[in-house]
């Protein structure tokens, strides 16, 4: 049998103006998920979608509700909202009216679409909310609010639900909201549960949400393949990590953006703090930064400011099955608990749309199964291709152990996590200024970090400008605070000398002795050296005497003047 013919975009009865869009996005041709999933939608069919991260199942669930209502503006002069999307994380909202806005770039007048997820101020979205957009984009958290504040009614008028990265929903802590929200709904809607995985969360979200669905399982791996996708691992413990980061970075072996993966928030500014010292630029990303600081930064690892973004997965420590954590974790994230607040709608391993990401490093190795997935899911995206670096302690063992019977279930007889080779005793140097290196970040070095973007937070802040026109003086004083303890600048470490370079990438030797050459035969004798001339190099005192005689009017010597007779003589 032949293969099967690809459906196209133009081929789907799209609205031309959603064409024009899609064109002018240079979309080529639908992925599998879009293949599949946009038909069904069309037809008016609550479907489950499971695709792997990256596979375009946002564009699979935008395009027909864009559809739908253009379809509905046509038949009803009615203006209310006609689409809910809700997504666990501010960061994926902000992503999903991004590709809206591309979407409905012909159609911007007829489809209206606003994010509501963002800790704005209820009066401000409600004013928003008042015109009545065709879509609205939010977390479950904030939906719920407006709906009970009246902000926005549904009952009547919403077509279609949406609910993107449904896995995640639950976990992160809003099942209680999805319950109560349904109840704000019709009783008649399309529904669409988009996932990357098909977890039992998902399958009691699907019981609840949807109605006589579509199951769309693809078969496809939840990574890329093996040839787009390179996953390797090197064991080291907690003070060897730094040094190999440090050295692969250095000497190169590490080419492309980067994402690097650690468990806690203030590891996350250490080590931040460490490879500034060695004048390796990086911003942070993390649950307890403003949400506006979080999309910057994404925004700005994506248009190519910075090389390496280094990320707290917080999420990854507690573990899916109930297990404990080991003691010094959990003492952490109680003490991490009672002190500083995190925001539960944020998510950076999952959801966000990191672009053109050519390695992820785990530098604390994730947990569980899931959360390396979802990690390694950050690169190799579309046609682009990556690969994975875990560093591994003993401790961990037994998690990398996990993933590997997790990536090797359909793969017979190779393993997919490689070891990497590297030797380190052949970097011996770059472990010494490591070890300083990390010992100098210190807890009060990395609190002044938090501190100083804190502090920057409330200069940039929008609703504090009236106060600081009012009180220059406040700004001022702000501006002035320095930190008092800070990681001390050696600018000497952003160099690497020679000699601590590994022999295979030292210069190459002196050239060897001309084949032939009688290796037995005595050395011609150096040649003397040739004499100096006197007073070239003469002392700085025997100058100055000589400058003293020739001078006459220092020494009262005169010669070589020739007389010359007086006028009067005869």
């Amino acid at each position: 049998m032949g293969e099967e013919k690809k459906v196209m975009f133009h081929e789907m009865e799209l609205d031309d103006r959603i064409i024009k869009a899609i064109a002018q996005l240079a979309w080529s041709e639908p992925t599998l998920i879009q293949e599949t999933a946009i038909p069904l939608l069309l037809e008016g069919k609550d479907v489950l979608m499971r695709a792997r991260t990256g596979s375009g199942k946002t564009a699979a669930f935008t395009i027909p509700v864009i559809q739908k209502i253009l379809h509905l503006n046509n038949t009803s002069k009615h203006q209310c909202i006609r689409a809910l999307i809700l997504s666990p994380s501010k960061e994926l909202c902000g992503q999903i009216t991004s590709v809206i806005a591309d979407l409905t770039l012909k159609c911007a007048r007829e489809v209206r679409c606003i994010d509501i997820s963002a800790n704005g101020d209820m009066q401000t979205q409600k004013a928003l909310l008042s015109d009545k957009p065709d879509i609205v984009v939010a977390t479950p958290s904030k939906a719920l609010a407006h709906l009970k504040a009246g902000n926005m009614r549904l009952k009547e008028d919403l077509a279609m639900l949406v609910v993107d990265e449904a896995d995640l929903v639950f976990s992160f802590g809003y099942e209680d909201e999805i319950k109560e929200l349904l109840g704000h709904l019709p009783k008649i809607y399309q529904a669409v549960l988009a996932s990357a995985t098909l977890s039992d969360d998902v399958l009691s979200l699907k019981k609840i949400v949807l109605r006589n669905p579509v199951t769309l399982k693809l078969e496809e791996p939840e990574l890329a393949a093996g040839a787009k996708l390179q996953h390797y691992h090197v064991h080291a413990e907690e003070d060897d990590k730094a040094a190999i980061l440090y050295a692969l970075l250095k000497l190169n072996l590490i080419r492309g953006k980067s994402i690097i993966f650690v468990r806690t928030v203030d590891r996350c500014y250490k080590l931040k703090l460490y490879l500034e010292q060695f004048k390796i630029g990086s911003c942070v990303l993390n649950s307890e930064l403003p949400a506006a600081v979080r999309c910057l930064s994404v925004d700005q690892f994506n248009r190519g400011r910075y090389q390496i973004i280094v990320a707290s997965d917080e999420k990854a420590l507690e573990k899916p099955d109930g297990g404990i954590l080991p003691l010094e974790e959990r003492k952490t994230k109680k003490k991490q608990a009672s002190k500083r607040r995190r925001d539960k709608e944020s998510g950076v391993s999952r959801g966000i749309d990191f672009q053109h990401v050519a390695n992820v490093i785990n530098f604390d190795f994730p947990l569980d199964v899931d959360s390396y997935v979802h990690r390694a899911g950050r690169t190799a995206r579309g046609n682009e291709s990556g690969s994975v670096l875990s560093f591994v302690s003993i401790r961990e063992k037994p998690l990398m152990e996990a993933v590997e019977e997790h990536l090797s279930a359909g793969v017979k007889g190779k393993k997919v996590l490689q070891k990497y080779e590297f030797a380190l005793e052949e970097v011996e140097g770059f472990r010494y200024r490591s070890r300083d290196a990390w010992r100098a970040v210190t807890r009060i070095a990395v609190r002044e970090a938090r501190l100083k973007e804190i502090k920057q937070e409330l200069i940039n802040c929008k609703k504090l400008q009236g106060y600081f026109s009012d009180n220059p003086l406040e700004l001022a004083a702000l501006k002035r605070d320095r930190a008092l303890h800070t990681v001390r600048a050696q600018p000497q470490l952003a160099h690497v000398p020679e000699y601590l370079l590994p022999a295979a990438l030292r210069a190459p030797p002196e050239p060897e002795p001309e084949p032939g050459r009688d290796e037995d035969a005595a050395a011609p004798e150096p040649a003397p050296p040739a004499k100096r001339k006197r007073g070239n190099f003469g002392s700085a005192k025997r100058l100055k005497h000589q400058a003293r005689r020739s001078n006459p009017l220092r020494s009262f010597a005169v010669s070589d003047i020739k007389k010359t007779p007086a006028t009067g003589d005869t």
